[in-house]
């Protein structure tokens, strides 16, 4: 680690939150056993097509298109509203045990946090108070305000520049390989988390800092 950053920038789902109520109605309605992992893997693939290809839609909007596809592969024509029902436990999501106490020692400790999502603004807010851990975060963000989804290197960059803080005295804190890489190569300090199945990605430059948990994210700080 290069110097003790005074921001930290967290990714929401998976980081903080736990996906699992959703991966399991996306399984449910598909009928097929990891049919969330890999709608979750091409919702990132389409939204990085919406950015490098100039367009945007809300992540809401390519979650669902991208539930459609999915639900096609099977011969399953789902309404728009059994798409948005199937998607709805986004909203409803808990935190993992280990989230709050670590908010709760980073924030006692003087750190500056803020969550930083793909995510709809009012759905992310949704998301984190239902967790009841938005009271931890200075600021919620969203990349809606720069169009572009993480891990392009304005998302990051949109975030430093809403303050006077240097690009160095910040941290990107993820649960994503490709969060971390994009942060990384964006100038911030990472720190990435050990969630289950989740890796960091070795043809970027190792996180400044792995750990298992947000609490033991606070101990290292």
């Amino acid at each position: 680690m290069k110097s003790t950053p005074k921001v930290l920038i967290f990714d929401v789902n998976e980081t903080l939150l736990d996906l699992s109520p959703l991966k399991e109605s996306i399984n449910k309605a598909l009928g097929i056993e990891y049919a969330a992992d890999i709608w979750f893997a091409e919702l990132l693939q389409y939204s990085l097509v919406e950015t490098v290809s100039d367009s945007y839609h809300t992540f809401s909007q390519i979650a669902q298109e991208v539930l459609r596809i999915n639900a096609l592969k099977y011969d399953l024509d789902l309404s728009e509203e059994e798409l948005q029902q199937t998607l709805k436990p986004i909203t409803s999501l808990k935190a993992y045990p280990d989230v709050m106490p670590g908010l709760e020692d980073l924030k006692s400790s003087g750190f500056k946090l803020i969550a930083f999502s793909n995510g709809k603004p009012d759905v992310l807010r949704k998301q984190l108070e239902f967790a009841e851990i938005d009271h931890f975060f200075d600021h919620i963000e969203s990349v809606e305000k720069v169009k572009k989804y993480k891990p392009h290197l304005d998302s990051y960059q949109y975030i430093v520049d809403a303050s006077e803080v240097k690009k160095s005295d910040y941290m990107m804190v993820a649960a994503h390989g490709w969060d971390i890489a994009g942060a990384g190569r964006a100038g911030l300090q990472t720190a990435f988390v050990r969630r289950p199945g989740k890796f960091p990605f070795k043809l970027a430059k190792d996180p400044d800092l792995v750990v298992e948990t947000i609490e033991q994210l606070a101990k290292e700080l």
